[in-house]
């Protein structure tokens, strides 16, 4: 889930909005296992390393009108930016389910 940093959002209402299992972060045993990152440096590039394509990509609906959003290339010691729009389409053409949602 990627949401706009000022943001917060209610895991529960969420969940239930969203038909999703309950949420919260993951252990540090499955960010490695299942994206190959450490706490700390997950990003929705994060998803490239999802070999078997099974994790969801939620994004708030804000970045729909926004020309650019700022993530981390699988480290949290740089920052790009992408089109919002180029990052959805890299993500669904990984494979992995992607929503864009009110948040």
């Amino acid at each position: 889930m990627t949401i706009k940093g000022d943001k917060r959002v209610n895991l529960q209402q969420f969940h239930e909005e969203n038909d999703t299992r309950r949420l919260s972060f993951a252990s540090p045993q499955d960010l490695k296992e299942k994206l190959d990152l450490a706490p700390g440096s997950v990003t929705p590039l994060g998803l490239l390393n999802d070999s078997h394509h099974e994790i969801p990509f939620y994004l708030d609906s804000y970045f729909s009108d926004q020309p650019r959003i700022a993530i981390h290339p699988n480290d949290n010691t740089a920052t790009i930016w992408l089109d919002p729009q180029d990052l959805l389409k890299v993500i669904k053409e990984l494979g992995n389910p992607v929503k864009v949602v009110k948040m």
